[in-house]
């Protein structure tokens, strides 16, 4: 189904007065009547200078035509099925005899100025769509956005949101047609991913390097985070790959208060370098001593 551009069929500009539209009406009506050109082709015109008129003519239809504009195929997809019919009238101008024993009017038309151009049923208005990036710290701290929707300020507030989801603002978006409610505004979330950091639902993971002897000895080391500074305890004798857990510690669960998934942390074995004579001479011992237990 196409749009039907009605300024068009009457050849008038969409500035044209209630009396050109007429004018034109009259004038293509006549030129295109059944009885004075018979065939299929000048019925088909007749009948869509009919349409045009009947829109056109009304101011109400006039207005929500205009509104609709190129925009019309999503009003269709959001309205009811197109629907067929036929309209007996008895007077002349756009309700005309002309229409003899009652034409069809187009898909089109019916799919927004409804049967007989009377009651129309109500329609819930477009939904609108927009994009916001906010970067991971963002998200885990919490932040806010003014944004420009369809010419209407909304400001959002945005925590533990991830990447890819769409968060819906009812009624904020285009009007309803017909005494029907507004659409709503969907925001689709973009959060970056920050190098470093590995995000899975509401968990992150991060690498922290851990020396040879910690890893032996057990002790501290410092881990990084989104939120404070974090000094993680690293056991004795913790094997390079250990995923050591930290409840709590990762991002926070969106739309629960004061919930968070965890931060679990990678240990990454380092391989001290450039030994001095001494201490090599001492890991040398510690080495036989374990051959020597065994």
């Amino acid at each position: 189904m196409k749009f039907t551009d009605y300024y068009q069929v009457l050849g008038v500009q969409k500035t044209a007065s209630a009396d050109e539209i007429k004018k034109a009406y009259r004038k293509m009506a006549k030129k295109y009547h059944p009885d004075a050109n018979p065939g299929q082709e000048a019925e088909e015109k007749f009948k869509a200078v009919n349409e045009a008129h009947e829109v056109l003519s009304d101011p109400e239809k006039r207005k929500k035509y205009d509104q609709m504009g190129q925009n019309w195929k999503q009003y269709e997809q959001q309205g009811e099925a197109n629907r067929q019919y036929r309209q007996q009238s008895q007077s002349y101008g756009g309700n005309s005899e002309y229409f003899g024993q009652g034409e069809q009017f187009s898909d089109f038309f019916e799919s927004f100025f409804g049967r007989g151009g009377g009651q129309q049923p109500q329609r819930k208005g477009q939904d609108y769509q927009a994009e916001v990036v906010i970067s991971i710290d963002e998200a885990y701290q919490g932040t806010s956005r003014l944004m420009d929707v369809g010419g209407e300020n909304i400001r959002m507030k945005f925590k533990g949101v991830r990447d890819g989801q769409t968060l819906r603002v009812k009624g904020k978006g285009g009007q309803g047609m017909n005494g029907g409610p507004r659409g709503d505004v969907l925001i689709i979330v973009r959060v970056p991913e920050k190098a470093g950091f590995e995000r899975k639902g509401n968990d992150l993971y991060v690498e922290a390097d851990v020396d040879l002897f910690t890893a032996l000895a057990g002790g501290k080391v410092d881990v990084r985070s989104l939120g404070d500074p974090i000094r993680l305890t690293i056991p004795k004798e913790t094997d390079s790959g250990k995923l050591l857990r930290l409840k709590g510690k990762g991002m926070p669960v969106f739309g629960k208060q004061d919930e968070y998934g965890d931060l679990y942390v990678k240990v990454k074995l380092i391989v001290p370098k450039n030994l001095s004579a001494e201490e090599l001479e001492t890991i040398g011992n510690v080495l036989q001593k374990k051959e020597s237990h065994a």
